[in-house]
């Protein structure tokens, strides 16, 4: 669970002799340049096509003309919730309390379920606020009012554990957060979220409910682009992987081993292992976090043969493990070794827990081209983008930059092949 101060992990050496200087991910990204609203229609944004050594640039509905016939796409097909809820207290103070993750029930669908009563890790707002009592908001629900309380329990370094109860028994907490949340938008769109938000702000194939994030490269695709890609031959495939509020942290420090890298939670079934096993070097990973999923996949097979049969309910991929762990075997054969322990256990799928850090100097083992967005500086999505890319990151983002590209979360598009 996340509620632990973290222990740091040992900084692997095979890092350490790189140099890696967190300067060389900074550029300048204008405020004009972040888009504060989406395009018109999704599949219109601009689409960057950067592979050997050319750069070009089309609209992402002609996606599907640059993408190999007989490759895979893989989706992250998890849903934004509502997950800001403003309370008002009775000075008039407005405190929002944000809600990351579960921690009682631990798992999303359980406490999304829940009546009457959850704990969350939060994030909260104008906390100076609220330095004692419980917060409490009126919502409607079927023609009665009734009413949400939130109480802070304990200090979690910079988020709380908060308790909500709600006085109508037959209401679920993900009721609650549809009744009462707000859309999740990122901290840098300047502006109240919308009710146009809460389909934009959305991929149109989100199924699994638990992000405070969208995955954005996949904003862009609609039925036209699919159904443009079908007819090519294209394969598609999902994972889940619930995108949390970490994702928008900065490197603070100077030197990335002093990163604390979030944690995210993700789901994939045996029948997604066995068609990323059929299509092993031709994989292309809709987003960043589809990225970090199908990695992790991999690491996640050299330990289970490394170490044996573990419990299937205690997965996990630590921040720097991938750098210390021998890549001892192929990603076909660390794909067998995953479906064998589902098999073992007689599970059709797997719930795992990463906090791997891409940075410049990782060997990709299971991707092969990279759908995503353009990242703010210094991020660790741009060390991702890098450690893809090499050096010739920059030329990309100039090439946006010089071609009137939108940024970040509502902005243009970029495909990254080798």
């Amino acid at each position: 669970m996340n509620s632990k101060v973290w222990d740091k992990e040992i900084f692997p050496e095979v890092l350490q002799n790189k140099a890696i200087d967190l300067n060389d991910f900074s550029y300048c990204l204008p405020e004009e340049r972040i888009a504060q609203y989406p395009v018109s229609e999704r599949d219109i944004s601009k689409l960057l096509i950067a592979g050997g050594s050319f750069i070009e640039d089309t609209v992402f509905r002609n996606i599907d003309e640059h993408i190999p016939s007989d490759h895979l796409l893989i989706f992250n097909n998890t849903m934004v919730v509502r997950a800001r809820i403003h309370f008002q207290k009775d000075s008039g103070a407005s405190v929002e309390v944000f809600c990351i993750e579960p921690i009682i029930p631990q798992d999303y669908e359980s406490s999304f379920n829940s009546e009457g009563e959850v704990i969350w890790k939060c994030i909260i707002g104008n906390l100076k606020k609220w330095k004692k009592g419980k917060l409490s908001k009126p919502f409607n629900y079927k023609g009665i009012v009734y009413k949400l309380t939130a109480e802070k329990l304990n200090s979690l370094e910079d988020a709380y554990e908060i308790r909500f109860k709600w006085n109508c028994q037959d209401v679920t907490f993900m009721d609650i957060l549809d009744l009462t949340g707000h859309i999740p938008l990122p901290p840098y769109i300047s502006r109240d979220d919308r009710e146009e938000d809460t389909i934009r702000y959305q991929t149109i194939y989100a199924k699994i409910k638990g992000s405070v994030a969208a995955p954005t490269a996949g904003l862009h695709f609609t039925d036209r682009v699919f159904e443009k890609l079908r007819k090519k031959g294209v394969k598609i495939s999902e994972i889940t992987l619930h995108v949390g509020a970490g994702t928008f942290l900065p490197i603070k420090s100077g030197n990335i081993a002093d990163h604390d890298m979030h944690c995210e939670h993700f789901t994939v079934t045996a029948k997604t292992i066995e068609t990323l096993l059929e299509n092993t070097g031709r994989i292309i990973a809709v987003g960043t976090t589809t990225v970090r999923t199908i990695e992790s996949l991999y690491w996640l097979g050299i330990k289970l043969s490394g170490k044996g049969y573990e419990n299937p309910e205690a997965l996990s991929i630590s921040q720097w493990e991938a750098y210390r762990l021998n890549p001892s075997c192929s990603p076909e054969t660390s794909l067998n070794v995953i479906l064998n322990f589902m098999n073992l256990h007689n599970c059709s799928c797997l719930n795992v827990s990463t906090k791997i850090m891409i940075v410049p100097g990782y060997e990709f083992r299971m991707t092969n081209g990279i759908i995503t967005n353009f990242h703010q500086p210094g991020s660790t999505l741009l060390l991702l983008v890098s450690a893809w890319t090499g050096s010739r990151w920059k030329e990309i983002y100039n090439y946006a930059m010089k071609n009137n590209f939108r940024f970040l979360s509502y902005g243009d598009c970029s495909l990254l092949l080798r």
